[in-house]
């Protein structure tokens, strides 16, 4: 047997016994048992499982659920509570508060309540919230509780066996994810405590605050006040699907405060389900997520549909369109964006300092439409932890369906404000007998044609995804398509001030952009095309051809 393999074996065996959890510890035990003996398969098991830790970043921590140092479990999530109570510890003057939350997803339950426990024993004032509840519920309470830190447990739309931990600070910017350097910092305390041994011996108090229910209606209030139904929305006929997670309880109450009617639901995907069995991936951007909201618009003849991700941090929005296959479309992110950020720019033209935010990947179309009304723009990193930051911001997304439109309630994507927001928006074009498809189409007419396109390269080994990011710096291309590239930048070399990352941005000769980066939460390699044309048939053509040679140029490079 090799070192490598002994040392795997006494990593496993170390890690045996001081897990809690009689799942992982069973699913462990076998491995080793197998590895032992020289079962080659298992062997290159443990290595996985072992050869490295899950990192922590300023997403927190994700992965799939297991047992092993690269996997999410009770030994990992015990480390990285008592990590982060180090890191307050040090931080915050006094003591530190955290408050925690967690969704509908497999330990979910489990790994909020040992880190309120494993808080409390460190010496911090550590609220639970009651239930399982969405993130945007426990990015409000960060602000509302004026605490020092929060914790969320959820994969959000990651596939079905994945968990994460999702960690928020106060300060001046409470409820907004972490950013650089204090993931650093905080990944620093986590394996300090990895590395002194057995989790057994952290102090663990039952002694921790469970929130009151206040705390849910003051969200479910504050909510509500986006936008309160006006007599149009009486006679809303739409549809809403959960895709099985935690977003219903929360909504539905909100709805009822607005004042706009219940929607028709899919039941199948209405209440939390950790299995998620009737989508292979929980997130609705995935194809073939929505179908069953589709088949109940198409049956009752909905006027739209509006779905949260499971965590219901993320909002998806569709449309009746015959020329779509089923007769419904999915609004893109890009379009759900403009039509907010067009909102929030009428609320507040005139006001000193007042700005729309968007990744740099999203929609160039938002800068057009904060020029139209006068307001200042800030394009910034992928993320909302970039997004919430902009200075003045009273609005901001992401493509990826993620929007803020409460900045000074929820410091982070909200898929229930912004579902109310659209409510709102849908109810404004009832008054005067139009449609969401109307203010689509009216977007372009007032700040210009603009589609957009992605392609996305899923793997399994992330080293493909390095290597064709090199390939592509090493051999950068002259054109994309037939298209000229103008311009090309490396945001890896990016001056002080401006967003640094790896990213590549293309601007091509006719107008157009194109940008390539990893993702930073998928195995994918993820490449966004944004065009401008004369009407909105022009600019989707011109991003069609694009797409066409961004998968050659793949192809090429990978």
């Amino acid at each position: 047997m090799s070192e490598q393999t002994e040392a795997r074996l006494a990593q496993a065996r170390a890690w045996l016994r001081q897990d809690p959890d009689a799942e992982t510890r069973d699913e462990l035990a076998g491995i080793v048992t197998r590895a032992a003996s020289g079962d080659a398969a298992a062997i290159a098991d443990l290595d996985d499982r072992f050869g490295t830790r899950l990192a922590f970043g300023t997403a927190g921590l994700r992965g799939a659920l297991g047992a092993g140092s690269n996997r999410m479990n009770r030994v990992l999530i015990a480390q990285a509570a008592a990590g982060f109570a180090s890191y307050l510890r040090e931080r915050v003057q006094g003591i530190p508060t955290v408050v925690v939350g967690y969704d509908g997803r497999r330990n979910s339950r489990q790994f909020a309540h040992d880190s309120a426990e494993l808080f409390a024993g460190a010496g911090l004032r550590t609220i639970l919230l009651p239930r399982l509840l969405p993130t945007p519920v426990l990015a409000f309470a960060v602000r509302h509780f004026g605490a020092d830190a929060g914790v969320m447990v959820t994969a959000s739309h990651n596939p079905p066996d994945d968990n994460g931990y999702k960690v928020y600070l106060g300060g001046a910017d409470a409820g907004s994810q972490i950013v650089a350097p204090a993931d650093a910092e905080i990944a620093a305390h986590i394996q300090r405590v990895a590395d002194t041994g057995d989790i057994s011996r952290l102090p663990r108090w039952t002694s921790y605050e469970t929130a009151a229910e206040d705390v849910i209606s003051a969200y479910i209030r504050d909510t509500a006040a986006v936008a309160p139904a006006p007599e149009s929305a009486k006679g809303f006929n739409w549809v809403y699907t959960a895709m099985h997670g935690v977003g219903w309880e929360t909504f539905s109450r909100i709805l009822r405060t607005a004042g706009y009617p219940q929607p028709t639901t899919v039941r199948e995907q209405l209440r939390p389900d950790p299995t998620f069995r009737t989508v292979s991936f929980p997130n609705p951007e995935e194809p073939g997520a929505m179908d069953l909201a589709f088949a109940a618009a198409k049956r009752t003849r909905a006027d739209f549909i509006i779905a949260n991700d499971p965590d219901a941090d993320r909002l998806a929005v569709a449309i009746p369109d015959e020329s779509a296959d089923g007769g419904w479309r999915r609004l893109s992110g890009n379009e759900v964006g403009l039509l907010l950020g067009a909102r929030a720019a009428r609320t507040a033209e005139g006001t000193p300092g007042a700005s729309l935010a968007c990744s740099l990947v999203s929609s160039p179309g938002l800068g057009a439409i904060a020029a139209h009304h006068g307001l200042d723009f800030h394009e910034t990193l992928t993320g909302f932890k970039w997004i919430s930051r902009a200075p003045g911001m009273v609005f901001g997304f992401e493509e990826a369906l993620g929007y803020l439109v409460n900045p000074e309630t929820v410091r982070d994507k909200d898929g229930i404000s912004a579902a109310i927001a659209v409510l709102g928006l849908a109810a404004e074009a009832e008054e005067r007998g139009a449609t969401l498809a109307t203010l689509v189409a009216e977007l372009g007419d007032t700040y210009g044609h603009f589609a957009s396109g992605q392609v996305s390269v899923r793997v399994d080994d992330l080293s493909i995804i390095d290597r064709v990011m090199l390939a592509l710096r090493t051999l950068p291309p002259a054109r994309i398509g037939s298209t000229t590239i103008d311009s090309a930048e490396d945001l890896m070399q990016a001056p002080e001030g401006q967003p640094s990352g790896d990213v590549l941005r293309y601007r091509l000769a006719d107008g157009s952009r194109v940008i390539v980066r990893p993702s930073g939460t998928e195995p994918k390699l993820k490449v966004y095309i944004d065009a401008r044309g004369d009407s909105a048939e022009g600019s989707r053509r011109a991003v069609a051809d694009l797409e066409a040679g961004v998968r050659a140029l793949l192809e090429e490079r990978s």
